[in-house]
């Protein structure tokens, strides 16, 4: 057993970003968010129209037509991004679960006014 310290790692410091860096990033996750955000109220629409007439409790006969509506819409974003020229390498598990996230709740959101708002599908 060796009795010396080990050598505190050295860290790099972080390259500070210029204005014009900053602002380009800035655009990209406002693009990244608003693919999420149309995704997901596409999808929520399209659940409703797809899903089958709701009966009077508001429930629909085609519910998993929904789900997997939601499933694809979540899956084209990986490959929507590069035609955006969104910076998808540098994406981490992290910012998927959010746009994994903000795709399902306006889903969620939009079908479900959808069926409470008795609109005929």
């Amino acid at each position: 057993m060796s009795d010396e310290k080990s050598a505190p790692q050295e860290t790099q410091p972080k390259k500070k970003l210029t204005r014009e860096e900053k602002q380009a990033a800035h655009v990209q996750r406002i693009t990244r968010t608003t693919v999420a955000c149309v995704a997901g109220l596409l999808s929520g629409v399209l659940s409703f129209l797809l899903a089958g007439t709701p009966d009077a409790a508001g429930i629909q006969s085609g519910a998993s037509t929904g789900i997997l509506l939601l499933a694809a819409a979540i899956a084209v974003q990986k490959y929507l991004f590069p035609l955006l020229k969104a910076d998808t390498p540098s994406l981490t598990m992290k910012d998927w679960f959010f746009q994994g996230f903000m795709t399902f709740s306006l889903w969620f959101i939009s079908w479900t006014v959808l069926l409470s708002a008795g609109v005929p599908a």
